[in-house]
């Protein structure tokens, strides 16, 4: 699944590989300016994503909230990394059935 990011300065495409649901969790990997691991699920507070290769993770609301999701994406993985996820949540939100 293709999907594009964009920053103040510059457009690049990213590719979600590997989507797989392991009970209420999902896991993909995302192929663009870097390879990201990332597993997410929900909590009582919305949800979580984790990247383990990382070691980092953080608190989601709901998938298409870009604005939200992009802002604690950043603050953990830098900005491209942090735009690069938020836009992948956003546009498999549009493909899977995700509370």
């Amino acid at each position: 699944m293709r999907f594009q990011c964009k920053s103040r300065e510059d457009e690049w495409e990213g590719v979600v590989c590997n989507l797989v649901q392991h009970s209420s969790v999902y896991e993909f990997w995302i192929r663009s300016r870097s390879s990201i691991m990332v597993v997410f699920g929900p909590t009582s507070r919305g949800g979580f994503a984790c990247f383990p290769d990382f070691q980092v993770g953080c608190h989601l609301t709901n998938l298409k909230d870009r604005f939200w999701n992009t802002e604690q994406l950043v603050g953990i993985l830098g900005e491209v990394d942090g735009l690069t996820v938020s836009a992948a949540l956003c546009e498999i939100a549009e493909r899977i059935h995700y509370p």
